[in-house]
This record gives C-alpha cells, sequence and structure tokens, in this order.
C-alpha cells in the first residue's frame, strides 16, 4: 500500500471530521480490495470492476463489518460511532441508511488507521476476509494473452 510522507499523531488525526477521515478510508479500502483482487490471479478488469464494487459497496462493507466490529479497540470503537453519527451530505442509492452510516463509521476507523500510520492495524482488521472470499469474487479463468 502507498506510504505517506508524513504521519499525524492520534490527536491531530482524531481532530478531523469524521467524514473526511471516511473519505481517506474509502480510498484506503478500495486500494486493498482491488490490490487483492488483482493479486489472486484470475479475471479481467470488468471481473475484478464487478467484485470491487461488490466489497466495498456501504451494502458489502456493512455485512464486512459484523466480523471487524468485535475485534476494534475502545478509540476505533469511538473514531467508528463519530463516523456513524456524522451528518452526511450524501445519500446511498443502494443500501439502507443503517448499512451507510455503519460504512462511514468503518471507513473514518481506516482513514484514522492510516493517517496515524498504524498499516499493520489495517491489515489485521482487513485479515477477517479470507483468501477463498476474495478469489471467489472474480473470474475463475486466469488472462490469457
Amino acid at each position: 500500500m502507498l506510504e505517506m510522507t508524513k504521519t499525524l499523531n492520534e490527536t491531530e488525526a482524531g481532530q478531523i471530521n469524521p467524514v473526511v477521515l471516511a473519505f481517506l478510508g474509502d480510498a484506503v479500502y478500495s486500494l486493498w480490495i482491488r490490490e487483492r483482487l488483482v493479486c489472486s490471479g484470475a479475471g479481467k478488469a470488468a471481473d475484478f470492476q464487478r467484485a470491487a464494487g461488490r466489497l466495498v459497496s456501504a451494502k458489502g462493507q456493512s455485512a464486512f463489518l459484523e466480523r471487524v466490529l468485535p475485534t476494534l479497540t475502545e478509540r476505533e470503537t469511538e473514531i467508528f460511532k463519530r463516523g456513524r453519527n456524522a451528518k452526511k451530505a450524501t445519500k446511498s442509492k443502494h443500501a439502507s441508511v443503517a448499512e451507510y452510516n455503519r460504512s462511514t463509521g468503518f471507513e473514518a476507523v481506516l482513514g484514522y488507521l492510516y493517517l496515524i500510520g498504524a498499516r499493520e492495524r489495517i491489515e489485521v482488521l482487513l485479515s477477517h476476509f479470507n483468501a477463498e472470499e476474495l478469489q471467489g469474487q472474480a473470474a475463475q479463468t486466469p488472462y490469457k494473452p
């Protein structure tokens, strides 16, 4: 994953608007998913795009979050709740309000962790995906030039 040139301390990162943290966390999550899909070795760009769309959608994140929530630290839970409860300027077209709010909370946690340089913690949280789950999302036939 890409490295930042400067990390923030926990206080600085915690003072950022949770919707802004979610904006960054969305990119972190999307990149992580896309990287794993491509490295699974099977499929074409269109297959990966469809699979990524399912996994990074608010509905997909909300379902995945069921496995992650019990593992959050006290500070991460606080960030999650701030993101979940924050007033958002946009609404989801394909997810319920609850799913959208939960996914925003999760993205806020990822954005926060990214800003403080906690890459290993991001990996631990996202490791709740299993390899079969990611590989099963893309086509099973490898690219043939």
